[in-house]
């Protein structure tokens, strides 16, 4: 019998991690706010459920990949919402960045309903979801990943696992967003820089991916803004609250981040401008005087 696993969320990644659950061989069943997303998946393979206590109804893994906590909250306890279909002893897999301190206190509200629980935030962009070579920051219990290991090295090329009970996980993707949304700051002010000072864009893009100064950060965005396309892959308000989270971790402990909280406030003045919704290489749009690539 083919077995069954259920996927809630599929934007950019969620729609990879679907796909490469599919290819792997298992019964997709999948949930979004927008149901001819669903409907879409479904027509290629996949089973399509209109609530996230349908998935939960047929699946003992659950994985789940929206935006953040409160999105997180609202299918497991909300309006037909997954928790309260989940029979004893099934999985829950929460792929969203959050405060650790939320993932820890989610392990142990899932436990009380006899809920095993996942901490397994992800990084790697659409292109490698789709691919299944995504990369996993997770933590759990050894009976959760007897249950659902074999499904998560379905989705992803790396599972680290990072400790036997929830937070270390999103702790090291903090830490990862940290970095990411540093180094798109930096990418975008040394490409501005390059436009005010005169220099071709695609000759500065070329110089610099091969040499030392380059990050991966770079040659991905910097490629979108020099093709004038800031269709979001991910959104300048993603890194608004996963800066914002970043910032919230450090605060606690009283650990200065001057470098986050700088990236931060360039991506708040980028949303504040109205960019929220585009491509998080948009924030190179906070810059003063300078003629951004036309689209192609």
């Amino acid at each position: 019998m083919t077995e069954k696993i259920g996927l809630i969320g599929l934007g950019a990644m969620g729609l990879g991690m679907a796909q490469s659950l599919r290819r792997k061989g298992y019964s997709v069943h999948v949930c979004d706010v927008r149901t001819e997303a669903a409907q879409a998946f479904a027509a290629v393979g996949g089973v399509a459920c209109a609530t996230p206590a349908a998935v939960a109804e047929h699946c003992e893994i659950v994985v789940s990949v929206v935006v953040n906590a409160a999105q997180t909250e609202q299918l497991l306890f909300g309006e037909n919402g997954a928790a309260a279909a989940m029979r004893r002893g099934s999985v829950f897999v929460m792929c969203s960045t959050v405060d650790p301190n939320w993932s820890i206190a989610m392990e142990k509200r899932l436990a009380d309903m006899g809920l095993l629980y996942i901490d397994a935030p992800i990084s790697g962009g659409a292109a490698k979801a789709a691919s299944g070579e995504m990369t996993m920051m997770s933590a759990g219990s050894p009976a959760a990943y007897a249950k659902a290991g074999a499904a998560l090295d379905a989705m992803a090329a790396k599972v680290y696992k990072l400790g036997d009970a929830a937070g270390p996980g999103s702790k090291v993707k903090i830490i990862n967003q940290l970095l990411a949304g540093v180094h798109i700051a930096a990418a975008a002010e040394a490409m501005a820089l390059g436009l005010r000072e005169g220099v071709a864009a695609d000759a500065l893009y070329e110089v610099i991916t091969h040499s030392a100064g380059n990050s991966w950060m770079f040659e991905n965005r910097m490629a979108h803004v020099l093709a004038g396309d800031y269709t979001p892959l991910s959104a300048v308000d993603i890194f608004v609250k996963d800066l914002g989270l970043v910032l919230d971790t450090a605060r606690a402990s009283k650990f200065p981040l001057p470098l986050s909280a700088t990236a931060h406030q360039m991506f708040m003045q980028a949303s504040s401008a109205g960019h929220g919704r585009e491509d998080d290489s948009a924030v190179i749009k906070i810059f003063p005087g300078i003629d951004l690539p036309a689209a192609k």
